[in-house]
């Protein structure tokens, strides 16, 4: 079959047998799952009389654990077969190895399919070696690695097919890569409700990323609308792909800007045949890290609002983020090691330890152990001589009695109470001297606490992580990485635009991260614009006074630019520019939307279909949240269904949704959206609100309005 040069008569044949293979494990589950109920009533039944050793019930255990495993990898062999029915396949290589007269055809898809188990692929995964020469020749000479090493030859012709609901919707035989043309219509249809897959488009320069398994840590600097979260995200499916014996989806982690995030871009993985990965904010990590030592902690987000409000002493703010700040709090901790103790002669039930013994035991046999973890190993060390010398083992009770009175050799345990007496010592303002209920740390004592704590106890945590991602890099300051650094001895991809950082100021995290993670990481720059307008692109970047990223030419309607009186004006105006429909539409009507839009990408005509998603971005929570109440009642007034089609996205949300998202510039980084309407103070021109202006109009795929207030 994989002779046929036809690809309507190939999807026909392809949906056939997809349609086969899963008849074949629905017969399959289900004789399974009667094996399975079978095995359980058979052990009720016999469990009293199995042999006195439990041999028998060891083996109907194992055999039952072997039945439930195969039935799950058939299910989920079933799930991704019945996604393939969507769109098999999207694209065809004909390639013709060194020596051979005909070429041998490869059709490439989401996911391998094969008539029978073991047989030869109709449909090879866009991440086997073969599938390289799709995303990295044109026609002519071409090679690609496979497991027994590099294989060369000649690509005769190549093939690409948009399939929607196992209809093809166009073929055609290209001579390039991707066309232009057909990217041009992937970037111009109206935005999934989440982050796209882009494995039809991959491109070269993006390929070589996500192939890329040989560097421990890869550092992407990517333009705004680079893709760069995408091409992390597809690296990790290429990694979990090949090294399945060493990876799994739950060891991948990715440290994401906030819980929305994560579900925008939580179908990425299984769309590409893996499950979801985990994902977590690193200020959640901190403030479940600290709880024992605070009531509470500022998030990034509050620090933000501090800034705009001019409640933030930018000054001090800097300092505690500087590489002095650490180095004067380095020094501190070797003052701690003599200061922090006061040592004396420790006696349970006839046995003592001398100051003498204790001071040796601490600063020699165990001077690896961080500093207030170290008395644990010192009591422990006299609790065994105890019990050794006893004949007898202490209670439990006995035992924490013993180590209280070691622990009384520190003048103090407490974290904040030592952070408190660096700052005093070091020049800083002190935080309240207060009880543990009313402590709570301002976000640029976080990280110094959380750092103190990694410093001087011991962490048992093993996080099982084996592959780290880290989102809008620029955001994170050198404490933060030194403490990224103690927890994560695994591979990384970070990445981020530095002209998206949230402080007034641009920071360039490369200038530094070599000296914390060593000097093998692998740095790549992404200058390429995909996901704005030319009119759109260039706008935001002459805001930011970028002049170096490349955009992909693709032109649309310009960005209007309007001032109001006030943010009842300005809302009117976005109520008569929004370009939503005002009732949720089903799976079918915007399947019939997307290839009518499809068809005229880029052309003028494409304003007369509505968009999916929408938003109304916002200098602050309180503007976001009056901005929300007010377009509700005007919307509503319209027809339009509030309840499904308008959202605030706040930082306690957890979901992104289609229609129209009212939020801030800081919730919105990593979002897309179809229209943005940006409604900010006209006065307001301070560093951070000039930024805030740049994240706000590059979330824009088609339509940009900046609307000031001139109030």
């Amino acid at each position: 079959m994989a002779a046929v040069k036809n690809g309507r008569e190939y999807l026909t044949h392809v949906t056939e047998t997809l349609r086969h293979r899963i008849t074949q494990l629905n017969d399959s589950i289900e004789a399974g799952q009667k094996e399975i109920e079978g095995m359980h009533e058979y052990y009720w039944e016999n469990y009293t009389e199995m042999d006195q050793y439990g041999y028998e019930n060891f083996d109907n255990q194992q055999a039952l654990l072997h039945e439930i495993n195969a039935s799950n990898e058939k299910i989920e062999l079933r799930r991704r077969f019945r996604k393939m029915m969507d769109s098999p396949f999207f694209g065809r290589v004909d390639f013709c190895y060194e020596g051979d007269d005909e070429p041998e055809i490869f059709y490439i898809g989401i996911a391998n399919l094969a008539e029978e188990n073991g047989g030869l692929p109709l449909i090879y995964d866009w991440r086997a070696p073969v599938s390289g020469l799709f995303y990295d020749f044109d026609k002519g000479p071409a090679s690609y690695q496979a497991p027994l090493g590099e294989i060369h030859g000649d690509i005769a012709a190549k093939w690409q097919y948009k399939i929607r609901g196992g209809k093809m919707i166009y073929e055609f035989e290209s001579d390039v890569k991707i066309d232009d043309e057909i990217l041009k219509a992937e970037l111009g249809s109206n935005g999934d409700v989440q982050l796209k897959n882009i494995i039809r488009t991959i491109q070269k320069e993006q390929n070589a990323i996500i192939r890329n398994t040989s560097d421990r840590i890869m550092v992407i600097q990517g333009a705004a609308g680079s893709g760069k979260t995408s091409i992390a995200l597809h690296r990790i499916a290429y990694l979990l792909y090949h090294d399945r014996k060493n990876l799994k989806s739950s060891s991948v982690l990715v440290l994401s800007p906030n819980g929305v995030f994560s579900d925008y871009i939580s179908h990425i993985l299984p769309e590409l045949g893996e499950e979801n990965i985990r994902e977590m904010s690193f200020d959640l990590f901190a403030y479940k890290r600290l709880k024992n030592t605070v009531s509470d902690c500022e998030d990034r987000y509050d620090l933000i609002e501090r800034q705009i409000a001019g409640l933030c002493d930018e000054k001090l703010l800097k300092e505690k983020q500087s590489r002095d700040f650490l180095d004067r709090m380095e020094g501190y901790l070797v003052e701690l090691e003599d200061s922090l103790m006061n040592f004396r002669d420790v006696e349970h039930r006839g046995v003592v330890k001398k100051e003498q013994e204790i001071i040796e035991l601490f600063y020699f046999k165990f001077m690896d152990i961080p500093l207030l973890s170290r008395m644990d190993a010192v009591a422990e060390y006299f609790i065994d001589e105890v019990e050794t010398l006893k004949g007898f083992d202490l209670s439990e009770e006995e035992r924490e009695a013993v180590k209280s009175r070691f622990y009384r050799m520190y003048e103090t345990r407490d974290l904040y109470v030592l952070y408190n007496r660096f700052l005093r010592q070091e020049g800083f303002p002190a935080l309240p001297q207060v009880q543990y209920e009313k402590r709570k740390l301002r976000y640029e004592d976080v990280y110094p606490v959380l750092y103190l704590k990694y410093r001087l106890e011991t962490q048992q945590e093993d996080s099982g992580v084996r592959h780290l991602i880290v989102d809008e890099m620029q955001d994170y300051s050198r404490i933060q990485y030194l403490i990224i650094q103690k927890l994560f001895k695994c591979k990384m991809t970070i990445l981020g635009d530095r002209e998206q950082t949230m402080d007034g100021d641009q920071q360039d995290v490369l200038t530094f991260l070599p000296k914390i993670f060593g000097k093998d990481i692998r740095r790549i720059v992404m200058n390429k614009s995909y996901r704005n307008t030319i009119e759109i692109a260039s706008y935001a970047n002459q805001l930011a006074g970028i002049t170096e990223v490349e955009l992909f030419e693709r032109h649309g309607k310009p960005v209007e630019e309007k001032e109001f009186p006030g943010l009842i004006e300005a809302l009117e105006r976005v109520v008569k520019e929004l370009k939503l429909e005002k009732q949720a539409v089903t799976e079918a009507e915007a399947d019939r939307m997307e290839m009518a839009d499809m068809e005229t990408a880029g052309a003028e005509g494409q304003e007369e279909f509505s968009y999916e998603t929408a938003a109304v971005i916002t200098r602050t929570a309180d503007e976001a949240r009056e901005a929300y109440y007010i377009l509700q009642k005007k919307l509503e007034a319209e027809g339009f269904d509030t309840k499904e089609r308008l959202s605030l996205l706040h930082r306690d949300s957890t979901n992104f949704k289609k229609g129209l998202t009212v939020t801030t510039f800081y919730m919105a980084k990593g979002l897309e959206f179809d229209q943005v309407f940006s409604v900010f103070p006209g006065a307001d021109r301070s560093p951070i609100v000039q930024r805030a202006r740049y994240i706000a109009a590059t979330r824009a795929l088609h339509e940009l309005y900046m609307y000031e207030i001139t109030e």
